[in-house]
């Protein structure tokens, strides 16, 4: 048997190995995570690509978990998140001062603190910090040589020269040029940004020449291998993309700026593009456009533009709140815009915020723009008074000067007509939709509505001559079929022609409730009993869903064909 304090010893040294182990992995996490933020901020510094920032962000984060004591995490980081927006220039200094409490010796936590206070303009603590970073590496001191040269160079323009400024700038300029010939790290970054740049030089070059030779689909293989190789996904995918939408290949560039997205979700350039490939190629995509308006939000806040397109998708998802809200924002930025007046009012007008709608339709109108333009928003105005306030008067008045506004506007003389035929005044119905035809004499709508102001004012023949035109000009308009039917079969008697017309009606619309009505009506009359009870009821099923006739009437008429 062993005795005790042997086994106390054996114990002791177990425990020491499994800490030292523990230690080693310790170490080694560390190192590792150390080294690929490196490579992926080397990456970044290369490609400004702002997913290898978020990935060098990422791994300092975690090596200073693992070791609080390592002085490069805190400057690295600190420069990172800065550029990001994430902290600020005070934060960021204090990140590069706690970098030289835990090592003094370090030449670079001394330049990054006098970084960022140059960039404070707190120059005299800069240049103590600049000087420290050489006193403490004077062999590898080209940049904060160099960098202490541009801000004695900034510092002589902001206040009164001095030429003992001068000549400090001078000497550490040509001091810094000169050192920067054993500086390592330096030169290592140099040959780096010289080679990428040069590869991507390469690509570019041999893209365009493709793109020149009318060759989209090479140009297009070759910038995705380039993106590949070189990691600049931003410029190679918006190539790709902006091809692929001038060769109609819509998924292809949607695809192609979501992955400029992926490396900086906020390049203003591929947002603007890939919100309006989706508005103009994939409309019911509503959330995917209203996510890059939102992100333009963050980086261009008082855009109005932005604002009116995120109202617009807004009221295409039949959301007329935050519609609303987002024209609201964008007449906050510029309330002297009579498109964003209009587009609030049309949201508004969904909300029964009736009142509200007309005042911005009237400031759109009185800005007046454009007069066609302007004439269109007469026109949705007077609709508002005519249907929503019951005011036909000045519902008249708008669509008139909606007509003096765009003289070749037959839709607005189509209003007038209809506005009078509304208060049962059909001779300046009749007037209103003889103007029409003579602004477009192959509207067969206004020879449609003409021919029912006609028969009003008991013009039987005037009215059916105004059908047999609509008709002429287009065959398939069931409703002047089926008016003309009427006509034929209440004032002519002519039974089987307006049979006829009303067979025709239906076969140009099958939920036509009004034809089956008077289709059943004429088959009565002709004492086709069976054929009348058919359409009948056919009109009854129809008008639960249309409503256009009494249940009653229908009910009365299908009874009486078979009273005895």
């Amino acid at each position: 048997m062993l005795e005790q304090h042997d086994m106390d010893k054996m114990g002791n040294t177990d425990n020491t190995d499994v800490l030292n182990q523990k230690e080693k992995e310790r170490k080694e996490n560390v190192a590792n995570m150390l080294e690929k933020a490196r490579v992926y901020h080397e990456k970044y510094l290369l490609r400004n690509n702002t997913s290898d920032m978020e990935s060098a962000v990422n791994y300092y984060i975690q090596a200073i978990k693992l070791n609080p004591q390592i002085p490069e995490t805190y400057y690295r980081l600190a420069c990172l998140m800065f550029e990001n927006g994430q902290i600020s220039l005070d934060s960021a200094i204090e990140q590069c001062k706690m970098a030289i409490d835990i090592a003094p010796e370090n030449p670079n936590a001394h330049l990054y603190t006098g970084y960022f206070l140059k960039l404070a303009n707190d120059f005299d603590e800069a240049e103590k910090e600049f000087k420290n970073a050489i006193k403490v590496s004077p062999l590898n001191s080209a940049r904060p040589r160099l960098i202490l040269a541009t801000m004695l160079y900034q510092k002589i323009n902001n206040v009164k020269p001095s030429l003992v400024d001068f000549i400090r700038m001078v000497y550490y300029a040509c001091s810094g040029c000169l050192t920067v010939l054993w500086d390592f790290a330096s030169i290592k970054m140099l040959y780096k940004n010289i080679s990428d740049d040069a590869l991507v030089f390469m690509y570019k070059t041999y893209g365009h020449f493709l793109e020149k030779i009318k060759n989209s689909s090479l140009a297009v293989a070759t910038y995705d291998i380039a993106a590949e190789n070189t990691g600049h996904d931003e410029y190679f995918y918006n190539r790709i993309g902006d091809i692929c939408i001038k060769e109609h290949a819509p998924e292809i560039a949607l695809d192609a700026y979501k992955k400029v997205l992926e490396a900086n979700p906020y390049d203003r350039d591929a947002l603007v593009k890939q919100a309006t490939l989706i508005q103009t190629h994939f409309p019911d995509n509503y959330d995917e456009a209203i996510d890059c308006y939102t992100k333009l939000l963050e980086i261009e806040p008082e855009n109005d533009k932005v604002y009116y397109e995120l109202g617009h998708l807004y009221l295409q998802k039949n959301e007329s709140l935050p519609a609303v809200n987002a024209f609201s924002m964008a007449l906050e930025k510029d309330d002297e815009n009579p498109f964003y007046h209009n587009s609030m009012a049309f949201a508004l007008v969904q909300l029964e915020q009736y009142d509200d709608a007309i005042e911005h339709y009237q400031k759109a109108i009185n800005i007046n723009p454009d007069p066609y333009w302007t004439s269109i928003v007469c026109q949705a105005l007077g609709s508002v008074y005519l249907e929503i306030k019951n005011n036909p008067e000045a519902a008249i008045v708008l669509y008139q000067t909606a007509a003096v506004l765009n003289p070749e506007c037959d839709e607005s003389q189509l209003a007038i007509g209809d506005t009078y035929f509304s208060m049962e005044e059909y001779d300046n119905a009749i007037r209103a939709y003889c103007d029409a035809i003579k602004i477009n004499p192959e509207n067969a709508k206004a020879y449609c509505k003409c021919g029912m102001a006609l028969w009003e004012k008991d013009y039987t023949e005037e009215a059916i001559v105004a059908y047999h035109k609509a008709i002429d000009l287009n065959p398939d308009y069931a409703i002047a079929h089926n008016n003309l039917g009427v006509i034929y079969l209440d004032d002519i008697g002519n039974t089987h022609e307006a049979i006829a017309l009303f067979e025709k009606a239906i076969s140009e619309n099958k939920s036509y409730t009004l034809a089956y009505f008077n289709l059943g009506r004429a088959y009565a009359i002709t004492g086709e009993n069976t054929k009348a009870a058919k359409n009948f009821q056919r009109a009854l099923d129809l008008n639960v869903l249309t409503g256009e006739l009494e249940e009653e009437d229908i009910l009365n008429r299908l009874h009486k064909l078979f009273e005895v």
